[in-house]
C-alpha cells in the first residue's frame, strides 16, 4: 500500500477559531534557504514551494515533528492543537 493511500485514512478536525498549529516565522529567511528540506522531509507533504513562498497545508499534518528538526533555521513555529483539534487516526 502507497503511503498517499494510508495518510487519506488520516483526518485533521479544524480549530473552530480557526487556530493554526503550523507558522512559518520569516518567509525571508525560506527564500535563502537552499536546500527546503521541510518540502521533502515531511511525511505529509505539508510544505510547499509556491512561487516565492512556502505554503502550509496545515490540514494535512501528522503532529511528528519533523519540520522543526528539518528546518535548519529553526523558521517554523510549531504546537501541538488546542485539545479535540488536530490529526484523527483511524485504525486500517
Amino acid at each position: 500500500m502507497r503511503i498517499e493511500d494510508k495518510l487519506f485514512k488520516v483526518k485533521f478536525k479544524a480549530d473552530a477559531h480557526e487556530f493554526c498549529h503550523l507558522k512559518i516565522k520569516d518567509q525571508a529567511v525560506c527564500l535563502k534557504c537552499e536546500f527546503k528540506p521541510c518540502t521533502t522531509f515531511c511525511p505529509a507533504a505539508v510544505y510547499k514551494w509556491e512561487g516565492n513562498k512556502i505554503t502550509v497545508g496545515y490540514e494535512n499534518c501528522l503532529e511528528c515533528g519533523s519540520c522543526r528538526i528539518a528546518c535548519p533555521y529553526f523558521n517554523i513555529e510549531w504546537e501541538f492543537p488546542r485539545g479535540g483539534f488536530g490529526v484523527q487516526y483511524s485504525k486500517g
